[in-house]
């Protein structure tokens, strides 16, 4: 039977993993104490309370992820309106509104009526035509038009999924998400989190199936060596010491792009990062929110530093994408800034208002969260196959076709998995 070596516990190594449990004996080695990568939950002292070191949409259309929950048996940890509704906040306009998405493929939600973006214009919607067609090279700035459905929908979004200026960001990536979600309709953009944390949704219920099957999960083991001779992998140099790998072992390296190329001296991969701040601010008591925010569970923020605000019960949850730009500010001011924000925008729709001090809060920095989505550090993107018969690679930093996401993680994971040939839910685009 073989053997598949995994190294690097994150999203991308455990999709590989559950995919291959029921086909191969499988070993994931995760340096960390304990798997999930940027996808986590984690106790913090300073809050005495467990939080998520990021936040994370999961739209309805991002089938792998599904499959991969339903694998595992989390589905069910998800909650969401049900439906494809977002409630935003102008800071600059001080005004609140609501997408509402036509369920089927036909931009019903564009035309006068309420549902629509205030102040947008139906000639702006062009703009998502020139994302499809968009080319290798094209940013995600010469695809917009002016006016309110870029400022208020289109940037939020762009920079949201990309974790990337519109300036410099890729506009093919971008033209690529939109396909595979607004492209088919509000039903297919309908938005899903965590109940509980991201762990307890994407990790542990990962972790629990692979020893249903008897994998091996080795957490604070870290492979600083990865032996080769005759175009094959030949040996792990690890913590617990030297791993020889058979004729018939297979190893699959998914981890973040700079420690790739530590292993595998050659290797070219994205060079520039980008950064997401996630603040966490605890409450005395649960925040009762109403109306469509109640419904959500979550708004997202324009004209200012914060993007989205989750509501947790006790815990306010903001992410701030894009984060290089913030990187010369204290977090003493980025907090005060960020829960200003959060009182403007929640307070209209709490039946009670939010405190004017700051209440204890956490300022989580992932200083290289994701690589730069831009056109250039696109092309870099390797695939699943490498020049080792017996080695793959993995990661949302190879060539997925997809930005740094849920969704693009889990494919690589599929892709590696399909690299060595087994069995996957998906060919191997990136090879």
């Amino acid at each position: 039977m073989s053997h598949v070596h995994i190294i690097g516990g994150g999203l991308a190594g455990l999709s590989a993993a559950i995919e291959l449990a029921a086909q191969a004996r499988v070993t994931v080695y995760e340096s960390g104490p304990a798997c999930g990568g940027r996808a986590r939950s984690f106790h913090d002292r300073s809050l005495d309370a467990r939080i998520d070191n990021g936040n994370h949409l999961i739209l309805s259309s991002n089938d792998l992820t599904f499959r991969y929950l339903d694998i595992i048996g989390a589905r069910h940890t998800l909650t969401g309106p049900g439906l494809p509704i977002f409630p935003y906040y102008d800071l600059e306009d001080s005004l609140a509104w609501t997408l509402r998405l036509s369920k089927g493929k036909l931009p019903f939600w564009a035309l006068p009526g309420g549902r629509r973006v205030p102040g947008m214009k139906l000639s702006e919607l062009a703009s998502l035509g020139r994302f499809l067609r968009a080319g290798d090279r094209t940013t995600v700035e010469s695809c917009l038009s002016s006016g309110q459905l870029s400022r208020r929908l289109l940037i939020p979004f762009a920079i949201s999924v990309l974790n990337t200026d519109i300036h410099t960001g890729s506009a093919k990536l971008l033209g690529n998400v939109i396909r595979k979600s607004l492209a088919k309709g509000g039903m297919a953009c309908c938005p899903w989190f965590p109940a509980v944390g991201l762990s307890e949704t994407l990790i542990d219920p990962a972790v629990a199936y692979l020893k249903r099957f008897h994998a091996d999960v080795r957490t604070g083991v870290r492979v600083s060596a990865v032996e080769q001779q005759n175009g094959r992998a030949t040996a792990l140099e690890t913590g617990e010491g030297r791993v020889e790998l058979g004729p018939e072992d297979q190893v699959i390296l998914a981890v973040p792009g700079p420690v790739a190329q530590s292993l595998l001296p050659g290797l070219t991969a994205p060079d520039a990062f980008e950064s997401i701040a996630n603040a966490h601010f605890r409450l005395p008591e649960k925040v009762q929110a109403r109306g469509v925010v109640a419904q959500a569970g979550f708004v997202g923020l324009v004209g200012g530093i914060s993007e989205w605000i989750f509501l947790k019960g006790d815990i306010l949850s903001v992410t701030v994408s894009a984060a290089n730009r913030y990187a010369d500010r204290s977090n003493s001011e980025l907090l005060a800034t960020i829960w200003s924000e959060i009182r403007r925008a929640l307070d209209p729709v709490l039946s009670q208002p939010l405190p004017v001090a700051i209440p204890p809060s956490r300022l989580v920095w992932e200083k290289r969260a994701t690589f730069a989505a831009t056109p250039e550090q696109n092309l870099l993107r390797p695939g699943a196959r490498t020049d080792l018969v017996n080695l793959a690679l993995a990661g949302d930093w190879t060539e997925t076709g997809l930005p740094s996401t849920i969704e693009g993680s889990i494919q690589s994971g599929l892709q590696a998995v399909s690299a060595l040939g087994f069995r996957s839910a998906v060919e191997n685009t990136g090879s």
